[in-house]
Order: structure tokens, then C-alpha cells, then sequence
């Protein structure tokens, strides 16, 4: 989606912004009287606290069930607290189906704007309060939208195009037959296809002109793509290395999409942020990982749904179907291993592989492999604002963003609290509440 693209969409977004959902005007002062509250940077679970929020901020913390004076009070006693959650790896345009591969060739931007809003809207109220939209030409749409107030949704840290190699994994004329790939003609920077160190600065500039926020790279072959090989190196170092340090000169972070063994190394040498799914992650690639201070966003539930969809016939093209069931099974597998050896690892999903909404599983899929709940939770707040390069967010103290989500129960001592959020506040404007029907 071009620039071109930015009037159908702002009407889009203007039509579908559902009134009954819309936030509730931020009082003067707002008091949460939280009965646990999750401490980001310790990892600890403290008892009651008050939650003072004013003008979108968080103004203090409180023990207790405090009074203050003027403020509107909101009950979440039996509620455990947290702050905002960050997915670091969504695609907000765009949702798996069995039409997906062919959706691309009758639909028109205007109707992925159009469910990317409703998509942005579920997100939200599932506690996500900040996403890293990782390739998708909507995104920087969706979030000048919302930024404008018009739909809800998380707060967007937006990639625009991967940036590919030739038949690589974001290139966007995989599976296409002679008689369009004669007419479009080869893709090139512009296009977010790259084959040499100038392209790769150019891409990156071109992303910048677009509007990007993150460069996101496929550093390897990938499951969903119409491409034989999953797992295989394409990029070189050098390549990488001129990625990362024009995306340096934007204040650009740079996330890998990444499988292979191979592909890996030279992402992490070429100085990426993070390396997203990991799949083939050998530990001399870990070693290297913590080395660098590489971030790891193991992506578990991609994984997963990937593998269970690959058993349905139909679901997947043949092409696509044995990268899923093959590659998809391991990511959970790996993602312990990682934590176990010490890597640092953030919260994603990869979500627009599954439906969306359904991002907190993830966490539950992470207790699964052995990572322990409040770490979890640390990728998912803290360490997520870390990947992001922001420290306005993550934490529930004084002077930073009123991002607050709710669960009621212990999400420490039960995992699957996190399915019920029944709170979400963001920038200090409550979208969700308890005994309010989202």
C-alpha cells in the first residue's frame, strides 16, 4: 500500500470507528485501586496499591487503598494490575485464512485498511496497548489513525515493507506467473527488494520516505511465503551491515525474521536488534546473541497454529504446507532452549498468522517451554520497551505512560489469567472495565 493509499484508508478508518468502543474522556485525575500490582523490573507481584493517573501519565503509586481527593475511582480489588503489554511482532493488515494467497490478487488496499480496524481494535482490548508492526504497507496508516483519534488501538511502532532479497521471503512477486512478472517487472529497493549494498541503503531510505518506524528484514527463507526453502541465508553480511547502519542514521532499529542457522549468524554479525522466530537457533548463534546483546522474539504462537493448520488439507498451498508442519512444531522447543541459555528474550506473535485477539497465548505458550511467568511478563512490558528503545513505557511508576491493563486472579501462580483481561487503559484513557461489556 503506496502513499497513494492514505485517502481510502483515513476514510476507511473514519467510517469504522465503532462509537459504543470508543475511550472515555480522561477525568482530571483517574485512582486505581489495584488488589496486586505487577512490578515490571524486579518481577515481583506487590499487594494492594493506588494507581494516581493524570493528563495520560502516571502521576504515583500508593500503597494501599488510598483516597484522592477529586479523583475518579475504579475499583479492580481481586485484579491484578500490570502495565501495558507490547506484542513486538504483529501484521495488523492482514489475518491466515485458506483465501490468504489469493486474497493479494482481488482485494485493493482500501480492504485491508478496512480490517486492519477491527483488527487494531481487538488487540487493544486484549490488553496490548503498544505493538512492532513488522511489514505490512497499512500500518503506518493504522497508526497515523489512531494517533489522530480515529479508531482505537495500540499504540504502533510500524516497519511498512520488509525489506527481501531477490525470491526471498518479503518478496512480493513470489508465485507469480510469467505474464505478471513480465508486466510488473523485477521489484526493486523501492519495492523493498534488494541486491547489493546500494540497494540495501536505498531500501532503508525508501522506508524512511514511507514513513517506517523499525526496518524489519527477512534475513531467511519463511514458512508462509510461496518459496520452496524455509530456513536458507539471503542476505550477505555486508548487506546487513548497510541495512543496520543506514537504518542508524533514521534512529532506526533493525528486526531480522530469521529460521536458518546460517542466516541467523549473519543477521546478529551484521548488528541487528532482534532475531524474530529463531527457529534453527544452535548455540554457537546463542553465544553470539548474548556477545552482541541480540534481542530473541521467539514468536511460539506462529508456530504453533502454523503446524496445526498444515494438518488440514487445503489450508496451506503444497508449496507452502511441509515449511509449516516442519519448521512451525520446533519454535517452542527452541524459545526454551534460548532462555535456558541465556539469551534475551521479548514478547511477539507473529500475530496475523493467527486471528488477532489472541496475542496473550502466547504467553501461556512461553510457561509451556519452561520460562516462568513473570519473566513472561517482563518480555511482554519491560524488556519489550528495551527492544523498542523507549523508557516512557513498561513500568507502572510515576512520570511514565498511563498504560494499564487488568486481569482478574494471580497471573503469576496461573498463567491463563491473562486470557481474561478485563481492564485496559492507555494513555490514560480506559477502554475496558470491569462489568462494562467490550
Amino acid at each position: 500500500m503506496t502513499r497513494t493509499c492514505a485517502l481510502p484508508f483515513a476514510l476507511a478508518a473514519a467510517l469504522l470507528a465503532p462509537p459504543a468502543l470508543a475511550a472515555d474522556a480522561a477525568p482530571a485525575a483517574t485512582a486505581l485501586h489495584c488488589g496486586k500490582l505487577f512490578d515490571a523490573r524486579s518481577g515481583q507481584l506487590l499487594d494492594a496499591r493506588t494507581v494516581v493517573v493524570r493528563d495520560g501519565k502516571i502521576a504515583e503509586v500508593l500503597p494501599g487503598r488510598a483516597e484522592v481527593a477529586g479523583a475518579t475511582a475504579i475499583d479492580l480489588g481481586g485484579h491484578t494490575c500490570t502495565p501495558g503489554w507490547t506484542d513486538l511482532h504483529v501484521h495488523l493488515g492482514s489475518q491466515s485464512s485458506p483465501q490468504s494467497y489469493s486474497e493479494g490478487f482481488r482485494l485493493d488496499p482500501t480492504d485491508f485498511a478496512f480490517r486492519s480496524v477491527g483488527y487494531a481494535r481487538k488487540t487493544l482490548l486484549a490488553g496490548f496497548t503498544s505493538v512492532r508492526d513488522l511489514g505490512g504497507e497499512v500500518s503506518p496508516h493504522l497508526r497515523d489513525a489512531i494517533n489522530q483519534g480515529l479508531v482505537d488501538g495500540p499504540r504502533i511502532w510500524a516497519a511498512g515493507k520488509s525489506i527481501a532479497t531477490t525470491g526471498g521471503h518479503a518478496d512480493p512477486t513470489n508465485g507469480y506467473n510469467d505474464a505478471l512478472s513480465h508486466l510488473i517487472g523485477p521489484p526493486g529497493p523501492t519495492d523493498g527488494v534488494i541486491n547489493s549494498i546500494d540497494d540495501a541503503r536505498q531500501a532503508v531510505r525508501q522506508r524512511y520516505k514511507d514513513g517506517s518506524d523499525v526496518i524489519k528484514i527477512t534475513a531467511t527463507g519463511g514458512v508462509l511465503s510461496y518459496a520452496k526453502s524455509g530456513d536458507a541465508p539471503q542476505f550477505t553480511v555486508e548487506e546487513v551491515k548497510a541495512i543496520v547502519d543506514t537504518a542508524k542514521d533514521y534512529g532506526y532499529r533493525v528486526a531480522a525474521h530469521a529460521h536458518g542457522e546460517e542466516g541467523m549468524k549473519r543477521a546478529v554479525l551484521g548488528g541487528v536488534t532482534s532475531i524474530e522466530h529463531g527457529t534453527y537457533m544452535s548455540p554457537e548463534v546463542m553465544s553470539l546473541m548474548k556477545q552482541k546483546g541480540t534481542w530473541y522474539v521467539p514468536t511460539i504462537y506462529a508456530g504453533r497454529f502454523v503446524a496445526d493448520k498444515a494438518k488440514i488439507d487445503g489450508y496451506f498451498p503444497e508449496m507452502v504446507r511441509p515449511k509449516a508442519a516442519r519448521i512451525g512444531a520446533q519454535i517452542q522447543d527452541t524459545a526454551g532452549r534460548a532462555y535456558r541459555g541465556g539469551v534475551k528474550i521479548a514478547f511477539g506473535t507473529d500475530m496475523g498468522v493467527g486471528p488477532h485477539g489472541d496475542n496473550a497465548r502466547e504467553f501461556l505458550y512461553m510457561v509451556e517451554a519452561g520460562i516462568p511467568a513473570a519473566t513472561a511478563l517482563q518480555a511482554a512490558t519491560i524488556r519489550a520497551a528495551e527492544v523498542l528503545g523507549v523508557d516512557d513505557q513498561g513500568v507502572i511508576e510515576a512520570g511514565k505512560r498511563a498504560d494499564i491493563v487488568a486481569v482478574p486472579g494471580d497471573p503469576i501462580a496461573d498463567i491463563n489469567a491473562v486470557m481474561k483481561v478485563d481492564f485496559v487503559m492507555k494513555d490514560g484513557k480506559v477502554y475496558a472495565q470491569p462489568g462494562r461489556a467490550l
